[in-house]
């Protein structure tokens, strides 16, 4: 497992019963979580005392409650700084564990000798961009979302980049993909953050099960000659890890050539010194870094 455990202003404090109590800078905050489904006894006193706790309805979705929070705050991770800004359906606006994933993107970039353009698709409110860019790449940021483009402009400001290399597009992934591939644009890393389920703006239905593989055929058509990396993350339980890590060793590698690794990401838990499972991602190198 990958475990994502450089943080300081972020943690899991404990994990029971389809719930995490979270410390996200000063506040804690307790959200469901599905992989909870041990139900040890809630020892911490914090499970009484959170700023704020999202509870499912049974009629489908949610709402915060006992919500003691400020609208927004900022919280670190080393010299990145993301806004966090609790959502509908539980989000804060930031997966932390994907904090291993932009450590390990993050040293290949800077140790790459050469400049590195990186596209990341389905990219939310931008760790993966700011990562990168703070690395030292040139960054085309696409996502669907006006909302979450707004939010990932502001998080790339926060983290000193504001006048980076930093391209945002608001669009649907396969679409501008189509249309980069026509123009003959071609880039060193890829970063690929599919959602489960959804649909495109003309009510295609996207199931990251029965479309992934397409997809990640399409993508590879803009890797450079000279590829450095390709991660793909998943969040649904129904595609493994070793799944993704044959689709992308079979699109990827038989043109490319280099190695692939596949496994789960994670976040330490104070209370029990365990790891909690948080989805899972492969990991593409394209060349191995001296």
């Amino acid at each position: 497992m990958w475990i994502a455990d450089n943080w300081k202003d972020y943690t899991v404090i404990d994990t029971s019963s389809g719930e995490k109590l979270e410390r996200w800078g000063k506040y804690t905050l307790i959200r469901p979580d599905p992989q909870v489904i041990w139900k040890t006894e809630k020892k911490n006193p914090l499970w009484r005392t959170a700023d704020a706790s999202y509870k499912r309805s049974r009629s489908g979705g949610g709402a915060w409650s006992d919500n003691k929070l400020p609208e927004s705050w900022v919280i670190s991770y080393g010299d990145l700084s993301f806004r966090i800004k609790p959502m509908g359906f539980k989000h804060t606006g930031l997966f932390p564990e994907q904090a291993a994933n932009w450590d390990w993107f993050g040293g290949l970039i800077k140790n790459a000798g050469r400049p590195i353009r990186v596209l990341n698709l389905f990219a939310y409110t931008g760790g993966a961009t700011v990562a990168a860019a703070k690395a030292g790449a040139q960054v085309i940021h696409v996502d669907a979302s006006k909302g979450m483009v707004a939010a990932a402009k502001e998080n790339a400001r926060l983290s000193g980049l504001a006048d980076a290399p930093i391209r945002y597009i608001v669009d649907d992934c396969k679409k501008f993909i189509e249309r980069e591939i026509r123009r003959g644009n071609k880039y060193d890393g890829i970063i690929m953050d599919p959602p489960s389920y959804g649909r495109g703006p003309t009510g295609e239905v996207w199931k990251i099960e029965e479309n992934i593989d397409e997809f990640v055929a399409l993508t590879a058509n803009l890797l450079s000659d000279d590829p450095l990396f390709f991660l793909l993350n998943s969040y649904t339980t129904g595609l493994s890890a070793s799944t993704m890590k044959y689709i992308t060793s079979v699109r990827l590698l038989s043109k490319s050539g280099g190695y692939s690794e596949a496994d789960e990401l994670g976040l330490p838990v104070g209370n029990s010194g365990l790891a909690l499972p948080c989805g899972s991602s492969v990991r593409v190198t394209f060349k191995k870094q001296k």
